[in-house]
């Protein structure tokens, strides 16, 4: 869908509005459907594939490196970007008159399918990002692996900033020798690998509650502001827990090879 709209328009927005809008009909169709089917997980996992990673990667370590207008330039698009695919997918919803699905009890998945559903998930994100399949081969191996992490870490009872800190972390530290080597963008190739791991239904959840609140106006109950409150920051902690395993491991390296420059080694 985004591939067709961007022949008719180079509007930024305009694509990802168009991907989740078509995601929010088909996961209303699902789940109208009957099926039994973890419905958050189908209007929620194609709207992650369009997350602009890079974008809040890149901006990210250009304000850690005291680049601000660029930074805050990149963190920006990012941003509205999120919105449309939130606006999106609430619009398709709300065409139907399907309401977002509330959280249900998460099944305990398998390592192994936990495993290669992240690998599934980095494939699609290369994909729809145009990335030579010859250089996507290693962000799925790492992507996999670091979903292990993630899956372990969990199941020691690590929190969801945590884990997400560990899994990453590891992405860094091996794609940030592995980008300098072979000349590959670090911000598209570590967050490829790292899409499975975006709090995508906090997001969602969090624009759903707003957009209830506002329609009720001055008779929303209090109380339903703590889940809007309490999702997004939860995403976004989750999201700074993120850049910070990736950029960490980044700039090691490049003051190690900075350092090791300078001193003729």
């Amino acid at each position: 869908m985004a591939r067709r709209v961007s022949h008719a328009s180079s509007n930024p927005f305009l694509q990802p509005f168009a991907a989740a809008l078509l995601a929010g009909l088909v996961g209303s169709v699902v789940a109208r459907s009957g099926l039994t089917v973890d419905h958050r997980l189908v209007l929620v996992c194609p709207c992650m594939v369009l997350v602009p990673g890079p974008h809040f990667l890149n901006g990210s370590i250009d304000m850690l490196r005291a680049r601000i207008p660029i930074g805050a330039g990149r963190i920006s698009l990012a941003l509205l970007i999120v919105l449309s695919i939130c606006g999106g997918l609430l619009v398709g919803l709300a065409m139907t008159g399907t309401a977002f699905p509330q959280a249900a009890g998460s099944a305990n998945v398998p390592l192994g399918y936990d495993v290669l559903a992240a690998g599934v998930a980095v494939a699609a994100y290369g994909s729809f990002f145009n990335m030579p399949w010859r250089l996507t081969a290693a962000p799925i191996i790492i992507g996999m692996a670091a979903h292990a992490v993630h899956w372990q870490l969990l199941q020691h009872g690590a929190s969801l900033q945590l884990g997400a800190f560990g899994a990453t972390l590891l992405v860094g530290t091996i794609i940030a020798p592995l980008a300098h080597r072979f000349r590959l963008p670090f911000g598209a190739s570590a967050f490829a690998a790292v899409v499975s791991l975006i709090p995508g239904v906090f997001m969602f959840e969090a624009a759903s509650a707003t957009l209830a609140a506002v329609a009720l106006g001055a008779k929303a109950d209090p109380a339903s502001l703590l889940p809007i409150v309490d999702n997004a920051a939860t995403a976004l902690i989750v999201l700074l827990a993120m850049a910070a395993g990736l950029i960490l491991p980044k700039m090691v390296f490049e003051t190690l090879v900075s350092t090791a420059v300078s001193t003729g080694k």
